[in-house]
């Protein structure tokens, strides 16, 4: 970077060769970047390896935030740049961070997302108000949360005005299997909490995630992919109560 300040780059992986050489090339303003792999069993290791400012570390996956946690543990540098395997950062995010963090009036900076199916944006569902944060100051943060994981922030918090671009949406099998997981993990936290499964709430919570996300969420202007997004979204519903169930039943 052109100023004194040094940012520590982190990613999560597992399997993510398909991602990797382009999402270090994306980072490589940054002064070291930290990878935590969950042993994968693709060139994900290789390809990241061959990059100088990569430390590559692995460590058995257990939940999101715990991986995320592991990651802070080894970054040695004040600020943090906490990306997803499927996320870019523009030039002109790159460059209004690399402004804010010559003065920085806060402690985190909250990342706005643009959500791509494939090649096109998305514009409604609820996905244009998507964001994370994703830049802040090693010692203010913790992780919580199996899935969705949540940073919690101990400090003043700020939102750049560039957007980050999320590549979340490749095809629809990786996708459904995806949001099949987050929605497993989500059912093992509310069954920690003590939930009890309910096939009326299965239903009824399913089917109110897919008419917001395509009705009131505008879903529909977004053509077939927003109905196909709506319909995922309601699945990783559908999902989480299924969990529950086999959890009560074991």
């Amino acid at each position: 970077m052109e100023n004194t300040i040094r940012i520590s780059a982190l990613i999560i992986t597992k399997n993510e060769a398909h991602n990797i050489t382009d999402l270090l090339n994306n980072l490589h303003f940054a002064d070291e970047i930290i990878i935590v792999d969950s042993f994968s069993t693709d060139e994900t290791e290789q390809l990241a390896k061959q990059f100088d400012k990569v430390r590559f570390y692995q460590h058995p996956f257990e939940n999101y935030a715990s991986q995320r946690n592991i990651a802070l543990g080894y970054a040695t540098h004040p600020w943090i740049i906490f990306l997803d395997a499927d996320e870019r950062i523009t030039t002109a995010l790159k460059e209004e961070i690399q402004h804010v963090l010559r003065q920085p009036l806060a402690d985190a900076y909250f990342f706005y997302r643009t959500f791509y199916y494939k090649n096109k944006p998305m514009r409604f569902t609820g996905l244009q108000a998507d964001k994370n944060i994703r830049l802040f100051k090693k010692n203010v943060g913790t992780y919580v949360g199996l899935v969705h994981e949540k940073l919690m922030i101990d400090g003043k918090i700020a939102a750049l005005k560039n957007k980050l671009i999320h590549y979340s949406f490749n095809d629809f099998d990786s996708y459904k299997e995806k949001l099949g997981n987050y929605g497993k993990l989500k059912a093992k936290e509310k069954f920690s909490k003590g939930e009890k499964y309910s096939i009326l709430k299965q239903y009824g919570h399913t089917t109110y995630c897919f008419l917001n996300r395509y009705l009131f969420r505008l879903g529909f202007l977004d053509g077939k992919e927003g109905a196909v997004i709506s319909y995922l979204m309601a699945y990783s519903i559908w999902a989480r109560y299924t969990e529950i169930k086999r959890l009560r039943r074991k």
